[in-house]
């Protein structure tokens, strides 16, 4: 069946199309009927159901076999899902197996079938999201090393500050991608579980064969099984959500860096290049950050849903008064949302175009007063760091007023050529001789990002 018309305008902007494919409406259904198809398995595995009637069930539990816009009108009486879900599951099987339809459904209830669903789906995300972070920690981990040694001015509170290494700055965006991969791995235990807890969480409609039916059920979606039902305590889906809210927030920290390397006074590191790619409706001469406006974008979008799922987090007793259905769209999105901002840093992090002799030249934009603390540093050493302070400082001021060169400056100042020679003031002031553990910062990031992949 044809889904309903959707916004699509910006799906292909915003949103991976193999991660809009896990929570359109096919994946939803399909995810729910997947249970519904291993609970019959399961039951019939500890003999609560026959095993004549698994067939029937299992050949109606394809999501094609449903209108959506029919279930979608029902949803809006029923109240979830998996009400108007199971009743036309019902239907299908009674009209080739009516004994069969008998065992549908058998001693679960609609969260069961809509959590279990949404956690089976969730794992098809993990897979997407896990994937593509790997790819992004491989590439930037090349481009991390490509760019070791290649200076350009560090920037604090916006403002030129002392020489780093696009390398090093690579590097800052490979090591959160490394962790978050590191927390996706440590939670995955904990959210890929099984919800099976019947009407109140207690399973009594199953009786005594309550819990092998429980793990028979985990065992054939190859999901945990967890030390209870969590209908109503929803940390596990929450912080799936947080973990999503630090790569949406870390990748936005990359978009934000080379958004602002690309402005036009900086002109240090682009986005790659393509035909109709980043142009404006009335200047010809544009080329705009439309990757990095994603992953922004997202950073920005993100934050509020995860607020959405902390607020739904003290549902009531047992089950949730509009608590829970706060939710069903929001984590679904933010999965979609972190997957665009993904697949934008892929296509942003393999094809960077960098332009080193233009990050030299905006080095000595100021003149050679961001290494300033390099020879303030030196001749502290030799005349004590107060005095050294204020005779940079004055220098300084000196070569701006003047709008003068800083090494012509210290080259006339007595207090420094008494201690420093001509040749030490040209080292001092080469940018190459002030990048510090630059290096080292890499070297870690990279072997960190290659032990979590070996």
């Amino acid at each position: 069946m044809n889904e309903r018309p959707g916004n699509q305008l910006f799906d292909a902007y915003f949103t991976a199309r193999d991660m809009r494919d896990v929570f359109c409406d096919q994946g939803r259904v399909q995810a729910m009927l997947d249970f519904e198809a291993a609970l019959a398995r399961a039951e019939a595995t500890v003999g609560l159901i026959p095993q004549t009637a698994v067939a029937p069930i299992q050949a109606a539990c394809r999501a094609g076999l449903y209108d959506f816009a029919t279930l979608g009108e029902a949803i809006a009486t029923a109240g979830n899902s998996a009400i108007p879900l199971v009743k036309a599951l019902g239907k299908q099987i009674a009209a080739t197996d009516a004994d069969a339809e008998r065992y549908v459904h058998l001693g679960a209830t609609s969260q069961d079938v809509m959590d279990t669903g949404l956690v089976l789906q969730l794992r098809r995300a993990l897979e997407l999201i896990e994937c593509d972070l790997a790819q992004l920690g491989a590439t930037l981990s090349t481009q991390a090393e490509r760019y070791v040694a290649t200076p350009l001015a560090g920037r604090t509170w916006l403002q030129h500050a002392t020489p780093v290494t696009l390398g090093m700055k690579i590097a800052g965006w490979l090591g959160a991608v490394t962790r978050s991969r590191q927390r996706l791995q440590e939670l995955k235990p904990r959210l890929l579980v099984l919800q099976f807890g019947g009407a109140s969480g207690t399973l009594a409609a199953l009786g005594d064969q309550a819990l092998p039916i429980a793990q028979a059920l985990a065992k054939e979606l190859q999901l945990g099984l967890p030390d209870q039902p969590w209908h109503t305590q929803r940390d596990r889906l929450v912080e799936f959500g947080s973990v999503l809210g630090l790569i949406a927030g870390s990748l936005g920290k990359l978009g934000r860096d080379v958004s602002l390397l690309m402005q036009t006074e900086a002109g240090e590191v682009f986005e790659p290049s393509a035909p109709g790619k980043g142009g404006s409706s009335t200047m010809p001469h544009k080329r705009n950050p439309v990757g990095a406006a994603v992953l922004i974008g997202a950073a920005t979008r993100v934050p509020g849903l995860i607020s959405t799922l902390f607020s739904a987090m003290p549902q009531e007793h047992e089950r949730s008064l509009g608590l829970w259905h706060a939710e069903w769209e929001t984590l679904p999105e933010i999965c979609c949302l972190v997957s665009g901002s993904l697949k934008q840093a892929l296509l942003m992090a393999a094809g960077l175009e960098v332009d080193a002799e233009r990050m030299t030249r905006n080095l000595d934009l100021t003149q050679g007063l961001v290494l300033a603390e390099a020879v303030s540093i030196v001749l502290a050493q030799r005349v004590g760091r107060d005095t050294a302070h204020h005779v940079l400082e004055q220098c300084c001021k000196r070569a701006v007023a003047q709008q003068r060169h800083l090494r012509a400056v210290l080259g006339e100042e007595p207090q420094v050529t008494a201690q420093l020679s001509g040749a030490e003031l040209d080292h001092l002031l080469d940018p190459a001789h002030y990048l510090g553990q630059a290096r080292t910062w890499v070297e870690r990031a990279v072997a960190e990002h290659s032990a979590l992949t070996a």
